[in-house]
């Protein structure tokens, strides 16, 4: 049975009417209650019936511009990734009434992105934010449609912004590791800045210290972003004599089947001789030996969540402040993390 305006007030915690206003983008709103019933309508896969009231210099179409800006982290290894945020705009964009249309670009000047487009007769632009700079952004804010920019988040930039909870998700890998009687915990970063590989970071030192535990510098190792490249760095590190920790946290999927490709070949065996937890949630995470315990996104809530707000903007009678939105994140517990030993007491104390 679908949803109902109720069921995402009673979600969100507030009433019918609040939801309608919400989704047909009027004014007078607070801006947590508008991120708080846009969550619940993802949550629930809520969905507007009937005619869509788009402004009438629209044409009922959004772009989506996958920008591979330099195509360390947009590349086929995260094909998989990507489809996922393009399913649930699709999804969300034809039941809305729109016509999504999908443009790449690899390796070009957003300066040139932003002059291709500017003639553009769209409604609205979903754009792919992971290899954007904070000036890449405002750059493309010069276009004179509404804009939602997804996989990246600025605190500062007055944008709209779909973006995942790194802060959460990396406290919960913590806390994993944790729970499992873990102190000695590393983390394996990437050498290439994007907006989320540099939060996940942030979020590892701040979880350390909000978890009383402190981390040796030499535990945090920087590769490439790709898969051969990590590998490539990771052996290079080892044969120079790295010592590694306990455990891992890998900034993501690709980076660890890189790194773990490496450690092998030093006869590092996973989880028994060192437990590693990945974030992304790619298919082969599931199908590798062993199993790689990582960090699911909802990559399709997030998509929903893009065409939700755009859709909101169009329809608006005013302009709107600047929306950001993080979605939260859940660990996918796999065998690539060793079981919590048992307390040293409670062997001792067997019978012999």
């Amino acid at each position: 049975m679908a949803s109902t305006v109720k069921d995402v007030g009673k979600l969100a915690g507030v009433s019918a009417t609040t939801v309608s206003l919400v989704m047909n983008g009027k004014s007078g709103i607070s801006q947590e209650t508008r991120n708080r019933v846009m969550q619940a309508a993802a949550t629930l896969r809520y969905t507007q019936r009937g005619v869509r009231t788009a402004k009438a210099s629209g044409n009922g179409t959004l772009r989506f511009l996958k920008i591979a800006k330099h195509g360390h982290t947009v590349n086929r290894d995260h094909n998989t990734f990507i489809s996922d945020y393009i399913d649930g705009m699709s999804r969300e964009a034809s039941a809305s009434g729109y016509k999504l249309e999908i443009v790449s670009f690899e390796g070009e000047p957003v300066e040139s992105i932003v002059a291709s487009m500017g003639a553009t007769q769209v409604d609205g632009f979903i754009v792919l934010g992971t290899e954007l700079t904070e000036q890449d952004i405002q750059l493309l804010q010069a276009l004179p449609t509404p804009l939602v920019v997804i996989d990246s988040f600025y605190d500062v930039v007055e944008c709209n912004f779909v973006n995942m909870n790194n802060k959460d998700a990396v406290y919960k890998i913590i806390a994993y590791f944790v729970e499992r009687g873990f102190k000695n915990i590393g983390f394996i970063a990437s050498n290439v800045q994007t907006v989320n590989f540099q939060l996940r970071k942030e979020a590892f030192m701040e979880g350390m210290k909000a978890f009383g535990l402190g981390y040796n510098t030499r535990d945090i190792v920087t590769v490439d972003s790709t898969y051969e490249g990590a590998y490539q760095d990771m052996l290079a590190k080892l044969h120079n004599g790295l010592v590694v920790p306990e455990c891992y946290f890998c900034t993501n999927d690709v980076i660890t089947y890189g790194c773990i490709k490496a450690l092998r070949e030093f006869n590092i065996r996973i989880p028994q001789d060192i437990s590693v937890i990945g974030f992304d949630n790619l298919p082969m995470s599931a199908t590798m030996e062993p199993p790689l315990t990582t960090i699911d996104v909802s990559k399709t809530k997030i998509g929903y969540l893009a065409i939700r707000l755009l859709d909101e903007m169009i329809n608006a009678d005013e302009r709107q402040p600047a929306v950001k939105i993080l979605v939260g994140a859940n660990l996918v517990a796999r065998d690539s993390v060793a079981p919590k030993t048992p307390p040293l007491s409670r062997v001792n104390s067997e019978p012999s």
